[in-house]
């Protein structure tokens, strides 16, 4: 059985990324591919858990201050949680894994949002994924002010209709995705093989039709299958 593909999504809340990572997913499975989606933090028990703690809000009021390098940390436990339970086993099967964020975006937030550089991160990348990498990155970046007011107004919807608040990163100051943008900008250069960057605020069926015809034009033919599944 030919290995499966994987493809992760990136960029900052607000771009567009989770949106069209669930369009490609309809898809590829209309093509009659099995597609895998998960995102992270999250998309395991445990890596629920994780995620709780990350991205609420509220959770430095009862914990206290999230060190930088704590924070690294469980986003590390969460994907090498998430690689042993989903990744792997749906690349052995010859599944299409779609993910919503992976290391990038420890580089782009940890190493550049809180300063933490780059080589930290890819070291435990190295160490704790055993190197695990995509066979392609779709990187959405548009505008940065766009992108940091419709995340705040998309998280502010989910407090007042849902109860739910996962806006910790979301308070940071422009200061803070200022350095995420350069860092993600970096590894678009630096991955220029893997990454294929969007920067147009362009509409969400424009996006879609532009990635779609990058991942046909790079998926194997090989990776094919009968029946679609998503965690």
């Amino acid at each position: 059985m030919a290995r499966g593909f994987f493809i992760t999504f990136e960029g900052l809340d607000g771009s567009g990324k989770t949106t069209q990572l669930h369009r490609l997913a309809a898809h590829l499975t209309c093509t009659g591919r099995d597609v895998v989606t998960l995102r992270q933090p999250g998309s395991t028990p445990l890596g629920d858990r994780i995620r709780g703690v990350l991205l609420d809000s509220g959770s430095e009021a009862t914990l206290g201050p999230i060190a930088p390098n704590a924070e690294l940390a469980l986003m590390f436990a969460d994907r090498a949680q998430a690689i042993a339970e989903v990744i792997q086993p749906a690349l052995d099967a010859g599944s299409i894994v779609l993910c919503d964020r992976f290391t990038d975006s420890s580089e782009a937030y940890q190493g550049g949002g809180r300063m933490l550089g780059t080589a930290r991160v890819l070291a435990l990348h190295a160490a704790i994924c055993d190197n695990l990498q995509p066979d392609m990155t779709l990187l959405l970046l548009p505008d940065l002010q766009t992108s940091l007011a419709r995340a705040r107004r998309r998280n502010q919807r989910h407090i007042e209709v849902e109860g739910s608040d996962e806006n910790r990163f979301e308070r940071e100051s422009d200061e803070f995705y200022i350095r995420i943008h350069a860092a993600y900008r970096a590894i678009a250069v630096r991955e220029s093989q893997r990454v294929l960057t969007l920067t147009d605020d362009a509409s969400i069926d424009v996006i879609e039709g532009q990635i779609r015809d990058a991942v046909d034009a790079r998926l194997p033919q090989a990776v094919s299958a009968p029946t679609a599944s998503s965690r």
